[in-house]
Parts: structure tokens; C-alpha cells; sequence
């Protein structure tokens, strides 16, 4: 007798044989959808669509405006570009995802590219799209697989499993190509079909594909100079003391000499801030406020407080101004959606009382500051200002670099700061680490360590912190004089420490189980 189950799916309930895969499931509800699925929760856990449905569950289909369900389309996607290049150029022909850059993945090519190159693999990835070949997952040996990345020339990734104590390595194999990846897969190259290629250099490009922000199209690619170069700085130096992937960050550690790295990185960091504060001096005839932005977990404080060290070695002595301070009264805030108060939206400060109080503090005169009372829902007007000789003003918020906020001051009196952890350090040649999970794990920790926070309760938070950084803070960056990387080139291994017994600490019927997961592989 064939033992059936009960699988809810969309609240509606269905009977199937048990053993059933989710690919089979989904035979019956892929109608009407405008991506294909890629993975599929069932009872809280994620899963590829080979799994099988052996109990009663609840499943939900997940396609890419879903964030894990985006993560596993983008894999997907370098899966397929390898295929791609490898069919076209043979094993020779070596590549490097490098970082996100303008809702797409920055990648450089070791073989010379061309904008007609560029195109024959945008065609050949179609075409492997286009045939539905199978993307077969397959548990290997670690020792053998090993030897076949070395073979191949893939060192850092035989590399990362040197570092690996599993006797079996998850490997995904499509046609004659062996990858892994940080994340779940898709079944085949078929459910990958939505991307671009944009053709940057000889040696560069970047994939493109719809976001969880913008998932009705692929965003038209828009160059962001000052960051590229940043990030191109960074990773130049990260070449020149040889710290390219974490295997060389390990052979740094397991060999002792990490102190040495630390001391290298923190020097660079102190020379630039240093050079910025001398920038500033130098141009103080001009410069009478300092405005400073990031995403959430990005450094601004700790790098501001540093600021405020050197601009005081260079002769100035800056006097910080919240914009939080300057929030409209509860009653006039705005709300968002779900009826609650938005505190991150323009509209929530009181920019002409902000832009005149800025503005007469510049000009000399003496200002009533105000104090945002948020018990009261009301600014409280006490503490006396003025200006003196070669005082500096530092504001730091959301909105610092929207173009929307101190008009009245003109534009060579506001010098702007762009701070993010830009992080160089890759775990592998595909597969980076991106900025956001650094993000993440220093707020897990900060918000442990000062707020006794759990780690559920930061990512709980996690998807409104990013959607306000969409909205306020990335479509103002290229507004920034400079951009600082806050990024340390060994902090992955710091953050390690503290952060893996929190995500430990997540238990396994949590709806943040899977999440935690991801970030401790």
C-alpha cells in the first residue's frame, strides 16, 4: 500500500504519494508565475527541488524577489557562466567574482575579453539556459576533491578545503564542471534565465539580474566611479601583501604572523584618515561642515570618532550635530504602511528649522539647539551654540547626502563622506563575501554586546534596515566627495570569535535557523 501525505501549499491542502519531490510538486503550481521557483521552504526549512516530501508538510516556492531565492538564481548564474567559458575557451580560461557593484556582481576575467566576446558568451549562456540541462548535486570525498581542483588549477578552492575537517564536500556538477557554492542550487540551468552581461573593460564585466528591490527588470547598469575605485584601491593592495581569499588569510593566521597584517591594516586606515583630515585643513576656508553617511553596521561612528581625533591633529575642533534632533513632532510624522511612525524618511526631519539653524551657526551666529524629546514626541530648545575659531561641524545621518537637505548653504561649504565596509576579501575565486553579510555580522554583534539583543532579533530587522538603505543611502553615494572603506582586511577572523556562538545559539525550529546557518558556513 502506497503511503500518502498531506502537503499545504498557499493555505490549500493536497495529497501526494509520500516520497514525492518538490520538482514533481511543482509540475502543478509553476502556473501563472513570472520566475520559475528555485528552492522551497518546507516547515521552515530550506530545500532544493531534488528533495523528496517523506511527512506532512508546509511548502512554500521561493523564486528569485525572495532573498534566498535571489542568492540561489545569481549562483546559479556563475555556474553557468563557467560552463559557459569552459565549453568556449577550455580550463584555461580563469575568472574572479570580485563584488556587487550597481545591483549586479563585478567579475574579472584572467583571459582577454571583448565587447563581441562579451556576446558570444551571453549567447552560449542562453542556449545552455535554453537546453534545461540538469544541475546535479553530489557529495564528494574531500580529499578527492581536493586533488581535482588542484588539477585544474582551481588552488583556492582546493585551498578552502585544505581549511575543511568535513570528510565530504557538497559539490554541483553541470555538463563536464565541478563547482560548489556557498548557498542551495537550482535543479537546472533553465530556472536561471533572467540576466545581462554589461562589458566593462578588456578584463571586466558585470552580471546583471532582477534584485529583491527591483524584481520587475534587470536595472540598467549605472557606472559608480568613486566606489569602483575604492574598491579597486583596496583590492589592489589586498594583491600586493598577497590577501586575496581566505586561504591566505588562514595561512596567515595558522603560521603566527596576524598580528603583523593587523598592524599593516590599521596603518593604512590611520594614513588615510590622517590624509583626509589634512585634506580638510587645508581647505577650511571653504569646508564649514562635514557631512557623513553609510548603511547600517558600516563603521560611522567609530570612523567619525577617529575623524574627530585627526581633524583635531590638524588643527581643528569639531563640534558633532544629530539630525535626529531635528525630527518634525510625533503628531506631524509621517507613517509608513503598517500605520507606525517612519523615522527614516526625509519627511520625518524638519529641514527648514535644520537648514537655517545650520546655516547661521556657519555664519557666526549664536543658535538655540534643538533636542528631540522622544518620550514627548517633541523638540526641547536648551542648550546655547556658537561657533568659535576653526571649529568644524560633523553631521552624521541617514539623509547626510541627499541633495534634498541644507540647500541654502552652498555646495564647496559641505564636504560629503561615503563610509561602507567594502570587503576585498573573497572566500574563493566564485565566491565572494558580500558587504551586506559583513554588515550583518557586525550588527549581530554590536547589537549583543549593547543591547542584548538576540541574534533573532537583529535579523528580524534586518530586511526594513536594508529596504530604508535602498530608499535613503545608496541613491545618494555618488553625491560623496570621498568614500571610505571601513573595511579591515582580517576582520572576518576577529568577527568569527564573537559572532559563531550567537548564530550557534539559534535553534534549529527558529524561523531564523536557516539564515544563521548560511552566515556560520
Amino acid at each position: 500500500m502506497i503511503e500518502t501525505i498531506e502537503v499545504t501549499i498557499e493555505g490549500k491542502k493536497y495529497k501526494y504519494n509520500k516520497g514525492i519531490t518538490l520538482e514533481e510538486v511543482l509540475t502543478e503550481h509553476q502556473v501563472d508565475r513570472k520566475y520559475p521557483v528555485l528552492i522551497a521552504r518546507i516547515n521552515n526549512r530550506l530545500k532544493e527541488l531534488s528533495a523528496e516530501l517523506k511527512e506532512d508538510s508546509k511548502v512554500e516556492f521561493l523564486d528569485l524577489t525572495s532573498h534566498e531565492g535571489n542568492r540561489v538564481h545569481i549562483n546559479g548564474l556563475i555556474l553557468v557562466f563557467y560552463y559557459a567559458v569552459n565549453s568556449l575557451y577550455g580550463k584555461d580560461a580563469k575568472f574572479r567574482v570580485e563584488y556587487s557593484l550597481d545591483k549586479g556582481i563585478y567579475i574579472k576575467t584572467k583571459f582577454k575579453l571583448t565587447d563581441e566576446k562579451l556576446s558570444t558568451i551571453k549567447s552560449t549562456m542562453k542556449d545552455i539556459i535554453k537546453k534545461d540541462m540538469p544541475i546535479t548535486r553530489m557529495n564528494i570525498d574531500r580529499l578527492e576533491a581536493i586533488k581535482y581542483f588542484q588539477e585544474i588549477g582551481e588552488d583556492s578552492k582546493a585551498g578552502v578545503m585544505k581549511y575543511n575537517t568535513d570528510n565530504y564536500i557538497t559539490l554541483y556538477r553541470l555538463g563536464n564542471v565541478y563547482d560548489y557554492y556557498y548557498s542551495l542550487m537550482p535543479t537546472s540551468t533553465a530556472k536561471v534565465k533572467d540576466f545581462d552581461l554589461t562589458f566593462l573593460n578588456e578584463h571586466s564585466f558585470v552580471l546583471r539580474f532582477p534584485t529583491v528591490y527591483i524584481n520587475d527588470k534587470i536595472k540598467k547598469y549605472e557606472h559608480h566611479p568613486l566606489m569602483f575605485d575604492v574598491f579597486e584601491q583596496y583590492k589592489a593592495w589586498a594583491d600586493l601583501i598577497g590577501v586575496r581569499t581566505s586561504v591566505d588569510l588562514n595561512k596567515i593566521v595558522s603560521t603566527g604572523t596576524i598580528s603583523d597584517l593587523i598592524k599593516m591594516d590599521e596603518t593604512i586606515q590611520t594614513h588615510r584618515l590622517l590624509s583626509l583630515g589634512k585634506e580638510i585643513w587645508d581647505n577650511r576656508k571653504k569646508i564649514k561642515v562635514i557631512l557623513l553617511a553609510g548603511p547600517s553596521s558600516s563603521g560611522k561612528t567609530t570612523t567619525s570618532r577617529k575623524l574627530k581625533i585627526y581633524l583635531n591633529c590638524a588643527g581643528f575642533q569639531p563640534i558633532t550635530v544629530g539630525m535626529d534632533d531635528f525630527f518634525v513632532d510625533r503628531k506631524d510624522n509621517p507613517k509608513d504602511e503598517n500605520g507606525e511612525y517612519d523615522y527614516e524618511c526625509l519627511e520625518a526631519i524638519d529641514l527648514k528649522l535644520f537648514d537655517e539653524t545650520i546655516k547661521k551657526l556657519i555664519a557666526g551666529e549664536k543658535v538655540i539647539m534643538p533636542s528631540y524629546n522622544f518620550y514627548t514626541g517633541k523638540k526641547e530648545f536648551k542648550n546655547e551654540l556658537q561657533l568659535g575659531e576653526n571649529e568644524i561641524i560633523i553631521i552624521e545621518g541617514i539623509h547626510a547626502l541627499d541633495s534634498r537637505i541644507l540647500t541654502s548653504i552652498p555646495r564647496e561649504n559641505k564636504y560629503k563622506i561615503y563610509i561602507s565596509p567594502l570587503t576585498e576579501l573573497r572566500m574563493d575565486d566564485h565566491n565572494r563575501i558580500p558587504t551586506s553579510d559583513n554588515r550583518i555580522l557586525r550588527r549581530i554583534v554590536r547589537d549583543n554586546r549593547t543591547r542584548n539583543y538576540r541574534v533573532e532579533d537583529t535579523l528580524s530587522q534586518w530586511h526594513k534596515v536594508r529596504e530604508g538603505e535602498e530608499k535613503y543611502i545608496f541613491p545618494y553615494q555618488d553625491e560623496a566627495d570621498i568614500m571610505i572603506n571601513s573595511a579591515a582586511i582580517y576582520e572576518m577572523g576577529v568577527l568569527k570569535t564573537y559572532v559563531e556562538p550567537l548564530l550557534y545559539s539559534v535553534e534549529s525550529d527558529s524561523p531564523y535557523y536557516e539564515e544563521a546557518t548560511r552566515l556560520i558556513n
